[in-house]
């Protein structure tokens, strides 16, 4: 037994036990490898970069001129200020309806809309005035025409930002080879509004024994079209925005006077208030329990348009059947 036992330590030392724990550096990496293994991050282009280019989209910061653009002093235009609204009693109001209205800017009376020139207000443009007055947090923009849910910058800037577009660039010596994938993203296109939407209200004042027609807000219409270009029935308003508080940034603006641009220069809140725009009537709150749109009920366009002039006459009518001869 002292033979056998003596026999067995010469063996055990002469071939130790080899080693099962591996070393503390290659356990990291083994599991480093399966951590790698287990959550792999998924490219859809491989390992191809994707780089976005903005350099499409064009500057809308206009500079100011540094000289004297016009042969006459125009520095009184900065300091013009609309007239005050005169006061309505509610005690006063005996007749009072609401009407939405669409304005077509492609139509010969609302060029002006779309005059395409800059000075040293900016555009000229009135979707550019609206978008400027937007953005710089000078007027609120509503989700709604009843001005009850304000919209964030960010998401008006997702309004009025142009499609994205990816390209893939090659290889020149091997087109089969893609080199990497261009996001580029496109300017917003002021032209691609082609219409407006204002809500207003008519009232018949008893003690002035007169009409007012009172703009309560304004809104540009998104537009959509098919594939072989015409028009799709029905537009989503962008946003609305608060006539009255509009009113104070329409008069530093000049509507453009095809016939002479030096002398009967309106300006944008005077050419609202004295209506010299082209529209037809969408709807009204006149004889519509429903509160429906007239597109809803009379889906042909013509008819449309004569219900239209069918509710201006109504109200129109009213008040000039108060008066006896």
């Amino acid at each position: 037994m002292l033979v056998s036992l003596f026999v067995a330590d010469a063996d055990a030392q002469r071939n130790p036990r080899k080693r099962t724990t591996p070393p503390a550096g290659a356990q990291q990496g083994n599991q480093q490898q399966v951590n790698n293994t287990a959550q792999p991050k998924y490219n859809p282009y491989g390992n191809i970069p994707i780089v976005v280019d903005s350099s499409g989209m064009s500057d809308t910061s206009v500079k100011k001129s540094l000289r004297n653009d016009n042969a006459f002093d125009k520095s009184s235009v900065n300091a013009r200020t609309p007239l005050p609204y005169e006061h309505l009693r509610v005690d006063d109001a005996l007749f009072a309806e609401k009407v939405w209205r669409e304005l077509d800017l492609r139509e010969k009376m609302n060029k002006p809309f779309s005059y395409e020139a800059e000075s040293d207000n900016g555009s000229q443009m009135f979707i550019n005035m609206l978008l400027r007055a937007v953005n710089s947090g000078e007027v609120t923009a509503f989700e709604d025409d009843r001005f009850s849910t304000p919209m964030t910058l960010s998401s008006i800037q997702q309004l009025t930002v142009g499609a994205a577009d990816t390209v893939a660039q090659v290889d020149p010596a091997d087109p089969s080879k893609v080199l990497r994938y261009v996001v580029t993203r496109a300017s917003f296109d002021a032209k691609s509004v082609v219409k407006l939407r204002i809500k207003e209200e008519w009232v018949f004042d008893r003690e002035a024994s007169r009409y007012f027609c009172r703009i309560l807000g304004i809104a540009p219409l998104k537009t959509q079209f098919f594939p072989n270009g015409q028009e799709r029935p029905g537009s989503t308003p962008m946003f609305w925005v608060y006539y009255p508080d509009m009113r104070p940034i329409l008069t530093k603006y000049e509507v453009y006077n095809p016939k002479n641009m030096g002398n009967s220069r309106m300006t944008w809140e005077e050419l609202f208030e004295s209506r010299m725009f082209s529209s037809y009537i969408t709807k009204s709150t006149l004889d519509n329990a429903a509160n429906r749109v007239i597109r809803t009920y009379i889906k042909d366009p013509i008819l449309a348009l004569l219900e239209g002039e069918n509710i201006k006459e109504k109200i129109f009518n009213y008040e000039q059947d108060l008066w006896s001869y």
